[in-house]
């Protein structure tokens, strides 16, 4: 009981600043928010259409384009309301389909579709696409006009030629796979990823930051009064490490609660998510416990458990994906218990993976906390006892 009580302590004494409870509740959402709205990947790309309304060719265009994935396409009455709409970032790009786009075509004679769109990364790449659809509708009309001038013949049935050989030609199918080999299971949410690595980033860098409470109780004497009393070194400080556990499975739940309500964010499957939560939040807790007994300030605390906590996040892939590293700093960003808990996430999120499938990434982490804790407790009983 004693054990729980010195917990419940430490919990209400967080609670009690409203500093504290902006950092729990607050921030890590509007980070997710921040994330998620600047580089969600799995927002849908939108671009404007006007024109071939009427035209069966220019309908098979669009249609053929609204089959990519990650294409939104939005319909307008005319292009001046499509350049506004791309102008004031409406849609992402436009497209105005000529009128004469069916009889053009249907004569063997070439079309221009007028594309424009705002100089940024995401309009070359919707560029490249529709030029990809184009080429593919172009096809058959190519093979056409060669037919046609190999045979003789008049340019209708040279096309219905080149449509039937078309149709008896193999396709090619592209299959996309992550850096491993394996294929993507299925896409992730644009908050899916910012929400798992900043669940990884706020519950190292709040538990380091729980340092300080630790250190005010020692230099406070609150340590010493306690075991005046009928109660031994290792309650107390069981009671501290309860308490910095608690309260770093506390900022787990508000980060996961939050963003499945707010933002839709699916933590996969629920046993392997809270194992690595669990394992994750010992890491962290271990850390606050070694950090809060090697020093005796906060303001000599403070600074080392910032510059750890966005450190190490950053080194581990919390703040870039581990993805882009090249191959020789990724090796070292396995140094940092964060990398290994983002490989974890990594393979519940996008493979749908189980705790068994993490058991590899849980070990290293269950080592991390362990030696961290173990070095942690014997610093700590010297420093309650000296």
């Amino acid at each position: 009981m004693k054990v729980i009580a010195i917990a419940v302590t430490d919990l209400r004494r967080l609670l009690r600043w409203r500093a504290n409870v902006f950092f729990l509740f607050v921030l890590p959402m509007l980070i997710i928010l921040l994330l998620g709205a600047a580089f969600g990947g799995s927002r849908q790309a939108r671009i404007g259409v006007a024109g071939g309304r009427e035209d069966v060719l220019a309908a098979k265009f669009v249609a053929a384009l609204r089959q990519r994935e990650s294409i939104d396409l939005i319909r307008y009455s005319s292009a001046g309301s499509l350049a506004r709409a791309v102008a004031h970032g409406g849609v992402d790009a436009g497209l105005v389909i000529p009128r004469d786009y069916d009889a053009r075509l249907g004569r063997g004679l070439g079309v221009t579709i007028d594309y424009f769109a705002r100089p940024d990364s995401v309009a070359q790449q919707l560029k490249t696409t529709v030029q990809s659809v184009a080429a593919d509708q172009g096809r058959a009309f190519a093979a056409a006009l060669l037919v046609q001038r190999r045979l003789g013949i008049d340019y209708p049935s040279a096309l219905a030629r080149a449509r039937a050989a078309a149709a008896r030609t193999p396709a090619v199918r592209v299959l996309v796979t992550d850096p491993g080999g394996e294929p993507y299971t299925s896409g992730t949410g644009r908050f899916q990823s910012g929400a798992s690595t900043q669940l990884l980033l706020f519950i190292f860098l709040n538990s380091l930051n729980g340092a300080a409470w630790i250190i005010e109780t020692r230099r406070l004497g609150i340590g010493r009064r306690m075991l005046s009393t009928p109660t031994s070194v290792r309650t107390v400080i069981a009671g501290q490490l309860l308490g910095r556990l608690v309260i770093a499975l506390l900022q787990a739940l508000i980060i996961v609660l939050g963003s499945l309500l707010f933002f839709g964010v699916s933590w996969g499957n629920p046993i392997g998510t809270a194992g690595l939560i669990c394992t994750f939040s010992l890491v962290g807790t271990g850390a606050a416990l070694l950090i809060g007994s090697l020093f005796s300030s906060e303001q000599q605390a403070g600074p080392v458990a910032l510059l750890l906590g966005l450190g190490l996040a950053a080194l581990g892939g919390s703040m870039a994906p581990l993805e882009v590293f090249p191959s020789t700093a990724r090796a070292i960003a396995h140094v940092t218990p964060h990398a290994w808990a983002n490989d974890a996430f990594s393979k519940l999120l996008q493979h749908h993976g189980d705790i068994v499938t993490i058991l590899p990434q849980l070990g290293v982490l269950f080592a991390f906390a362990a030696g961290l804790i173990s070095v942690a407790l014997l610093q700590m009983r010297r420093a309650l006892t000296a």
